[in-house]
């Protein structure tokens, strides 16, 4: 019964047709490095990636903008992602353009690298 549940759940939360008046912040930043990560709080794989979110969101603090968006919180925005699972993470350079998109557990090391590629300094 709780399969059923969590499935119909993740239906409803990845089609889009649930809605919420919570708002996600507008992604990509303009004229700066974007990585959005999309998840939930509640998914094993994302709460993996919180602390790594966190780091880096602090450590890249005015060189580029680290973003996480739960979608089960704002489910308008899966649809406007093309999320097909989650976690997905989006990498977008400074003029908007999507760069990179991984689905699934992402580490610390690729995110560094990623940004690099994208002319952002680490920390």
């Amino acid at each position: 019964m709780r399969t059923i549940f969590i499935a119909i759940v993740m239906v409803i939360v990845l089609s889009g047709s649930f809605a919420f008046a919570a708002t996600a912040p507008e992604v990509p930043v303009k004229g700066v490095v974007t990585m959005v990560d999309l998840g939930a709080k509640s998914c094993i794989p994302c709460k993996m990636m919180a602390p790594i979110m966190e780091e880096l969101e602090a450590a890249y603090k005015g060189k580029a903008e680290i973003i996480f968006i739960d979608v089960r919180e704002n489910p308008d925005q899966a649809p406007k992602f093309n999320i097909r699972a989650i976690p997905t993470q989006i990498f977008y350079d400074k003029d908007g353009r999507e760069y990179w998109r991984h689905q699934g557990f992402l580490d610390k090391e690729t995110i560094v690298a990623k940004l690099r590629a994208l002319g952002v300094e680490g920390p």
